[in-house]
């Protein structure tokens, strides 16, 4: 005990109290909102992707029985990690931490698979793939706060923030660097900006260096469009592209304009579930980090508002449990979901309306991917298990 607030370590956590013990309350609010999700991106999944999986596998089922699979066994193991204490993720958040650094090294390995250009991905038994970055959020959200904790008040001071500045630029870095995974090495380096944030007391430090991102950022904008009209450089070809995506139309500029030609499309209240037509082999690999581009076309602006409104609640009860969390490292680790969840919420979105160069962030819990809707539904787990631990009062 430290300051008012448990600090989990290995050796004061007791074995014997793993599972929580009597809980008082349980969000099942946040719960039916993941149900929901869950089900309105399968039915959008199948939507999306049926006429591609039939012309690629014979099997228009085929993206969406694997995604149904695997978001069941998900949901299951989602129960099983929110009946667990969560304080034996910051007695051994250290452990993950190394383990997530490790798991992406392989990925430089024979053992690393490439996929659509991209080597980020571990060959699993079964040919199965799992993606080490997804494993490096949970770690970062794990950690920061348990280091926020440890470090207690000297979190305000200039070390303080360093040290944990270090542990997050790390894991970005490592993501960056061993997966060369930017949009991932961007959301975790915004998680951590988001935890320091949260637990220091001023707040004009913060708005002076993001009023000098902002400048730079802007400068070199201004710079590449007047200056630079083709790169080599693949990063830079996704930026000049997504300034001039008309005349870019052969390097990535396509899958912009149709989706955009979606979004315009489908009106208020869309062309109707199954009827889109951008998703008939126009807009490749649409099922991934464009699917809401679809659900523009078909559903149109309401059905996106639908999506809007069941993610604002998420983020609700995540805050919710943050505030009411029995002490501060649970309190930061629902923060860390959190800022996780609307960080990648905001920058997909960002994408597919062109407020942004393509990333390749997917959308949560609707887009495909397995390994992302199991870390996805394994954060939902420690945050159900915070909420157990809340105690009502009388």
């Amino acid at each position: 005990m430290e300051n008012g607030t448990v600090r989990p370590n290995k050796k004061s956590f007791q074995w014997s109290k793993l599972f929580v013990q009597n809980p008082q309350y349980f969000d099942y609010d946040l719960l039916m909102i993941l149900v929901f999700l869950m089900c309105f991106g399968l039915v959008m999944l199948y939507s999306t992707s049926a006429y591609s999986a039939n012309a690629d596998f014979g099997n228009d089922m085929f993206y969406f029985s694997k995604q149904a699979i695997i978001s069941a066994v998900s949901f299951a193991f989602m129960l099983f990690v929110s009946k667990l204490d969560y304080h034996v993720y910051g007695a051994f958040s250290w452990q993950i931490y190394y383990i997530s650094l490790f798991l992406m090294l392989l990925v430089k390995t024979p053992l690393g698979v490439e996929a659509y250009g991209s080597r980020r991905w571990l060959q699993l038994p079964g040919k199965m793939t799992l993606q080490p970055s997804e494993i490096a959020k949970i770690a970062v959200i794990l950690l920061i706060p348990y280091e926020i904790c440890r470090l207690g008040p000297k979190i305000q001071s200039k070390k303080g923030i360093e040290r944990v500045c270090v542990v997050g630029a790390v894991a970005a870095g490592g993501v960056m660097v061993l997966t060369d995974n930017l949009s991932t090495a961007i959301i975790v380096a915004g998680i951590t900006g988001i935890l320091i944030f949260v637990a220091h007391p001023k707040i004009k430090p913060f708005l002076q260096l993001i009023a000098a991102g902002a400048v730079v950022v802007v400068v070199g904008l201004s710079y590449l469009s007047a200056n630079i009209s083709s790169s080599e450089n693949f990063r830079l070809r996704r930026i000049i592209t997504w300034l001039d995506p008309e005349n870019h139309a052969d390097e990535g500029g396509f899958q912009v304009m149709q989706g955009l030609y979606a979004i315009g499309s489908g009106g208020f209240f869309g062309k109707g579930l199954g009827n889109s037509t951008q998703k008939l082999g126009v807009i490749p690999e649409v099922q991934n980090d464009m699917i809401l581009t679809i659900v523009c076309e078909e559903l149109g602006v309401f059905g996106v508002i639908v999506v809007l409104v069941l993610f604002g609640l998420l983020l609700y009860r995540l805050m919710f449990i943050a505030k009411n969390a029995p002490d501060l490292y649970g309190s930061l680790v629902a923060s860390g979901i959190f800022a996780h969840i609307s960080l990648q919420v905001i920058l997909n979105i960002a994408v597919v309306t062109n407020m942004m160069p393509t990333t390749g962030v997917t959308l949560p819990f609707i887009s495909y991917g397995g390994t992302s809707i199991l870390f996805l539904m394994t954060e939902m787990g420690i945050a159900l298990g915070i909420s157990r631990k809340i105690k009502l009062k009388q």
